[in-house]
């Protein structure tokens, strides 16, 4: 007999919450790094390409904190609001 795989769909909410999570990370590294390369400024005396890399460091984990706190706070268990 065939294992079954497991039917996977994804909601609009999921969605939503992958391209915050990811998508929005993955385009502000990736998607403009072209554009990042070809500037010759200096942040604090790093160049711009490294403090650009450096900044999405903080600002991925960002995105992050803000798919828990709108979509997935409501489910944990240790949350304050769910005791």
């Amino acid at each position: 007999m065939a294992a079954r795989v497991p039917h996977f769909t994804l909601h609009g909410v999921d969605v939503l919450k992958l391209f915050i999570g990811l998508g929005v990370p993955y385009l502000g590294v990736i998607g403009l790094l072209p554009w990042v390369a070809s500037v010759d400024r200096f942040v604090l005396g790093v160049p711009f390409i490294y403090a650009w890399i450096f900044a999405w460091f903080v600002l991925t984990s960002g995105c992050l904190l803000i798919c828990w706190r709108v979509f997935d706070s409501r489910h944990d268990d240790t949350h304050p609001q769910n005791r």
